[in-house]
C-alpha cells in the first residue's frame, strides 16, 4: 500500500526528530484505528520515543479513556468529528501518557457516515504539547476509506514533524 509506505518513511523522520528533541509521543486515534501508532512503531528504535496510545473508536471510549466531555456528543453538540473533540482527545492523551507530545485524529473515513456539514473525508487532527496551545486543523480528504485513513496518518505525522523542526 503506497500510502502506508509513505507514512513509514515520514515516520522515520519523525522518530529521528523526536529523538533529537528529547520528546516522547502518544497518540489517540479514532478513524485511523491504530494506523498512526503502527506507522510510528514500524521504525526501529521507536520505543525510545513512543509511549503508546489509545484507539477511541466510540464516543464512550473517547470519554472514558481520554476524558472527552460527554456533552460534546449530545443533540445539537459538535460531535466526535469536531475541533472541540479532537483537541480534548489530544490533551487527554497528553495528560494520561506523560509524553511531551500527543497527536489525535478523528474523522469520517467512509464509505458511509457523512453528512452535508461533515462529508466523508472530513478529518480533524490535533497536536498537543506541554509547551504551547493545542494546534488543530480540519481536512477534507478525497478517496476511499483506505486513502482517507492513510492521508490522515501522513498529515498527522507531517504536523508533528513541522512542529519539531520549528523547535517545538
Amino acid at each position: 500500500m503506497v500510502g502506508f509506505d509513505q507514512s513509514v518513511e515520514l515516520a522515520h523522520r519523525v522518530v529521528a526528530a523526536l529523538g533529537s528533541s528529547g520528546k516522547r509521543l502518544a497518540v489517540v486515534e479514532s478513524c485511523t484505528g491504530g494506523m498512526l501508532g503502527a506507522a510510528v512503531t514500524s521504525v526501529a528504535g521507536s520505543s525510545g520515543v513512543f509511549v503508546g496510545g489509545w484507539i477511541t473508536y466510540t464516543n464512550d471510549m473517547k470519554r472514558s479513556a481520554v476524558g472527552v466531555d460527554a456533552s460534546l456528543f449530545g443533540p445539537g453538540s459538535p460531535g466526535a468529528v469536531s475541533q472541540a473533540c479532537v483537541e480534548q482527545m489530544a490533551l487527554g492523551g497528553l495528560d494520561r501518557s506523560g509524553a511531551e507530545c500527543c497527536l489525535a485524529i478523528t474523522g469520517i473515513a467512509g464509505p458511509a457516515g457523512g453528512t452535508p456539514d461533515k462529508p466523508v473525508g472530513t478529518v480533524w487532527i490535533a497536536l498537543a504539547s506541554g509547551e504551547q496551545a493545542v494546534q488543530s486543523r480540519r481536512f477534507l480528504f478525497e478517496g476511499d476509506r483506505v486513502q482517507v485513513r492513510g492521508q490522515s496518518v501522513q498529515m498527522a505525522l507531517t504536523m508533528l514533524e513541522r512542529f519539531l523542526l520549528a523547535g517545538g
